[in-house]
């Protein structure tokens, strides 16, 4: 693999042109109906299903992707379309993710594509990560599992909230603490099947933008799962806490090996919904017209529009750059994630707000789409671990010291 390049092949190109076809005909006209309904999309995500976008072998494809770019270039072509049902739709990727990160190759091809299932018989995954008290601070997960060696199953007991699918999915990728005094190094991840006994779905949340996207708690009460479905396998984790124990370095913690592996995706999202709110000011302001004259004229118009542009395309490349360093194996040695996941959210707070601006009263209104635009923007500063945890994790990259 060469150097980072953002020259697209042209089944790469291919794929996108057609995942905006589905963006720009399907999401976009059902994107206001499922945002008022505040309900999951299921007709959106079998029709999605219908065509293969919604599939295991869809997202395989671009997980394989030599380039690490396609993966991230179709969250923002679908966020471009509505953020909420992008995540409708993609939100079984992050289940995904956590099996890939922390799992077998066995466990990944029995599991993976039982996230998806096929057309006519959904599925749905989860990553349980958060909790209440913990949020971003993962070593202060409250999660337990507990391993019965005789009988070869673990026993997870605690409660999980803000969870994508949470309590709908068929499967859900719990993280839980197995050595607490460890942090974030004696946890593991599990697969808990779907219907096991004991996972059930709490409080729903009502939301301020991705409505389309179910958020719920995750309860766990006596949940118990077979030894097999403990991710990477008993071996592997009993070398992680030997390793922990000793002071000697070790991989990622699974939920960091997750957020690692998801915010180049979760920042070009933040760029689908910046790029959708310039691109409707500027045709706006080409259009609406002031004193005779076009508002695109007019300099305080215009120069909003230039740093709109500029912010969305810096977005890009930093969400660009994280994902090649990600697939070809670069450390983020300067925490490019993170850096990634804080400039793209932060824009898309920005430019939607210049959007509104630009509008005036319309844009205030929820007649015109960048009210809600605005509104899904502000997850993104929060959600896969806030700005300020962005800045933190950027923070400790460079200065080589332990920022709190």
């Amino acid at each position: 693999m060469g150097e980072f390049s953002m020259d697209l092949n042209e089944d790469q190109r291919q794929v996108l042109r057609w995942v905006h076809d589905f963006a720009d005909n399907v999401i976009r006209p059902a994107a206001h109906e499922w945002d008022e309904r505040e309900e999951t999309p299921w007709p959106i995500i079998e029709e999605a299903a219908r065509i293969g976008l919604y599939s295991f072998d869809f997202v395989a494809n671009c997980f394989a992707d030599p380039t690490g770019l396609l993966l991230p270039l179709v969250n923002e072509e679908m966020a471009w379309g509505d953020a909420g049902i992008a995540l409708a739709i993609l939100g079984s990727t992050l289940g995904v993710a956590g099996i890939v990160a922390a799992g077998t190759p066995e466990q990944v091809a029995e599991w993976a594509p039982q996230c998806f299932g096929q057309a006519g018989d959904i599925r749905l995954a989860a990553l349980c990560v958060s909790e209440a008290d913990a949020g971003s601070d993962l070593n202060s997960l409250k999660t337990r599992a507990v391993y019965d060696r005789t009988s070869d199953v673990w026993t997870l007991n605690g409660a999980k909230t803000w969870i994508t699918n949470g309590g709908i999915a068929d499967v859900h990728v719990v993280v839980a603490s197995v050595e607490s005094e460890l942090g974030a190094r004696g946890q593991a991840s599990f697969v808990v099947p779907p219907k096991t006994p004991g996972l059930t779905m709490g409080r729903k949340f009502e939301k301020m933008g991705i409505r389309a996207s179910h958020t719920a708690e995750v309860m766990l009460h006596d949940v118990t799962v077979p030894g097999a479905c403990l991710l990477g396998g008993k071996d592997r984790f009993d070398e992680q806490v030997a390793r922990a124990r000793e002071g000697r370095r070790g991989r990622s913690s699974p939920a960091m090996a997750t957020f690692e592996a998801t915010r180049p995706a979760i920042a070009a999202q933040s760029v689908g919904i910046a790029r959708a709110a310039y691109e409707y000011a500027l045709g706006y302001a080409k259009q609406r017209r002031t004193f005779g004259r076009p508002i695109i004229e007019r300099q305080a118009v215009v120069f909003k529009l230039v740093d709109m542009r500029t912010r969305v395309d810096a977005a890009r490349l930093l969400y660009m750059r994280a994902a090649s360093m990600a697939m070809t194996g670069k450390p983020f040695t300067a925490g490019e994630g993170s850096m990634a996941k804080l400039f793209a959210g932060e824009t898309a707070i920005w430019v939607t707000e210049q959007a509104i601006q630009i509008l005036g009263a319309r844009g205030y209104s929820r007649d015109y789409p960048v009210e809600r635009w605005h509104r899904d923007s502000r997850a993104y500063t929060i959600l896969d671990g806030t700005s300020d945890i962005q800045r933190l994790v950027i923070a400790r990259a460079i200065s080589g010291m332990h920022i709190q």
